[in-house]
């Protein structure tokens, strides 16, 4: 069972599941009672913007894996799968570079002040103060909040441009930031030093509003942020307010909090934010690619066949909570 997907069709995972012998079925669930029904009988669920939490997995009688297109499983009760005896898979290391990219893109963008002039040329003002002020960018100091694989090539890309790379990860070891030439810092350090924070971070309880009000004031005036990571990571109210208070230069989304391809209905007119002309925001689309689009796709249908051909998946998420072994 595949609850949702925005890629036109199935046909990647249809060919791969049905050569491990599965039949599936697609939906475009936007909620979880829409999964109810399907949850009953099906020996496998892919998702891709759904969520999959307990009352739905409390349903299912035979399900033995759940997959995820992509590397976050927020939106996956796995502590309640685990409880029923249910894998869940991700996919990791698919979509690196092309976050990297994005991120350093909307960060340059932003830094470089192109949508300012990009906006006065197509008004015919033709002058180069309609982007003013610019600041030179060497010399100046990057904070990276979450120093995965991710984030160590952001820092890799932004010290071509002659930026100092600070990064904050509790989770981190020193040594690996110091491979990278990076410095860890704590969360208020980030935050005092930084003329540019970019935001990796996962979606989790304590991530929830990483940023908001009282870091926003802690931040250097005229600084830039960019969110590459999970939406609700940042607290938009109070970016919005840091924006037009003139505390903060400029902001780059991949996503705004309500995240809206988990709705069902949206529309920009429920976020502030989107009425900014220095903030841009992109679709969650960091992630895409021709190539890494196919790569989420095989890998994730792959997680599955593997499963129900009784081998083990590349990537497991709670396979220690299940204690798995190939069978």
């Amino acid at each position: 069972m595949i609850t949702d997907y925005d890629y036109g069709d199935v046909e990647v995972e249809r060919e791969i599941l049905e050569a491990a012998g599965a039949k599936v079925i697609a939906l475009q669930a936007k909620r979880e009672e829409d999964l109810f029904d399907a949850a009953a009988d099906c020996a496998a669920m892919m998702n891709q913007y759904a969520r999959i939490g307990t009352s739905v997995i409390a349903r299912m009688r035979k399900c033995e894996v759940i997959a995820r297109y992509g590397v976050g499983v927020d939106i996956v009760d796995v502590a309640a799968a685990s409880d029923r005896g249910i894998l869940v898979t991700n996919v990791q290391d698919y979509c690196t570079e092309e976050v990297a990219d994005h991120a350093i893109s909307l960060w340059l963008s932003l830094a470089r002040k192109l949508p300012d002039y990009d906006r006065a040329t197509h008004a015919g003002v033709w002058r180069w103060q309609s982007g003013k002020p610019v600041y030179r960018l060497r010399g100046r100091t990057m904070g990276v909040v979450s120093f995965g694989k991710i984030g160590q090539a952001i820092a890799d890309r932004a010290r071509a441009f002659g930026v100092k790379v600070i990064a904050f990860d509790p989770f981190l070891p020193a040594s690996v930031a110091a491979q990278h030439g990076v410095e860890l810092v704590d969360k208020a350090v980030l935050l005092a030093r930084s003329d540019y924070i970019l935001m990796q971070a996962p979606m989790t309880p304590d991530t929830r509003h990483f940023l908001s009000d009282a870091e926003f004031a802690a931040m250097k005036p005229g600084a830039i942020l960019v969110n590459t990571g999970r939406g609700p990571t940042v607290d938009n109210k109070a970016l919005y307010r840091a924006l037009t208070d003139g505390h903060l230069a400029a902001a780059g989304l991949d996503d705004p909090e309500e995240e809206p391809a988990k709705r069902a209905n949206w529309s920009p007119a429920d976020n502030p934010i989107f009425t900014l002309p220095n903030v841009i925001v992109t679709p969650h689309a960091a992630y895409y690619s021709e190539e890494s689009i196919r790569a989420a796709r095989v890998t994730a249908a792959t997680q599955v066949a593997k499963v129900l051909t009784g081998q083990r998946p590349d990537y497991p998420v709670n396979a220690d909570a299940l204690a798995i072994t190939t069978h």
